[in-house]
């Protein structure tokens, strides 16, 4: 396969995260997902579970970017938290290794997660809230920086309105290579964030979140007729 990040510049990855426990929570069905998406020109696939990323794999020739999700008791990191999540991404086939790159408690240090990324013979993708995250993760070799939690932790709570324009902004500055993630819920949305500075954009709820994009349509459509529309 060409180098990741040749194949993921300028395009589109789709992140297909069913809704957890939801009747499209299964491998195949994510399989499908997968495949729909790399048919319909997305650059890459990003798959949250060992056992999901084994059913995209085979099917899919696209870059996937693949990350374990834990909700841990005694931390709020819940991106691939764990150096043996990094081991078994990377045995399913992961090209790149996606991990919390943020500066809160966790059980095993963000250093030590790249170092086992990169020996894995992954990329290390840095999932951000901060322009500070960014940069320490860019010092601990993380090959692709994302804005993908910004307005979801403490610290940036707030920022949770929409695209973080300035956030990619920053990463731009910093160098490297920047991926636009989290609220891109529309064409117009992910080409502004292209022109804002990133290299590649994320697009995930509304186009594999079955559940939550039909709720919107049905609130909008309830609302129009409570106004007499």
């Amino acid at each position: 396969m060409m180098d990741a990040l040749t194949l993921l510049r300028g395009g589109l990855v789709v992140s297909c995260q069913p809704v957890d426990d939801g009747p499209m929570d299964r491998p195949e069905i994510v399989a499908a997902m997968a495949q729909a998406a790399a048919a319909g020109g997305a650059h890459a696939i990003r798959i949250e579970g060992v056992e999901n990323l084994r059913a995209v794999r085979p099917h899919v020739d696209v870059p996937i970017i693949g990350i374990v999700k834990r909700d841990l008791e005694r931390s709020p990191v819940r991106i691939t938290p764990y150096l043996e999540d990094v081991a078994a991404l990377a045995e399913a086939g992961a090209d790149v290794i996606a991990y919390d790159a943020t500066d809160r408690a966790r059980p095993e240090t963000s250093a030590a997660l790249v170092r086992a990324i990169r020996e894995a013979g992954a990329l290390a993708m840095a999932d951000c809230a901060t322009l500070a995250d960014g940069s320490r993760a860019q010092a601990e070799g993380a090959a692709i920086l994302g804005t993908t939690l910004s307005g979801y932790t403490a610290e940036t709570e707030g920022r949770g309105d929409g695209v973080d324009y300035e956030l990619i902004a920053g990463f731009r500055a910093l160098g490297g290579f920047v991926m636009a993630e989290g609220r891109v819920n529309t064409p117009d949305l992910a080409a502004r964030a292209l022109g804002a500075g990133a290299d590649a954009v994320t697009v995930g709820t509304a186009l594999t979140r079955l559940e939550i994009m039909t709720g919107w349509f049905a609130q909008s459509i309830a609302e129009a007729k409570e106004r007499g529309a």
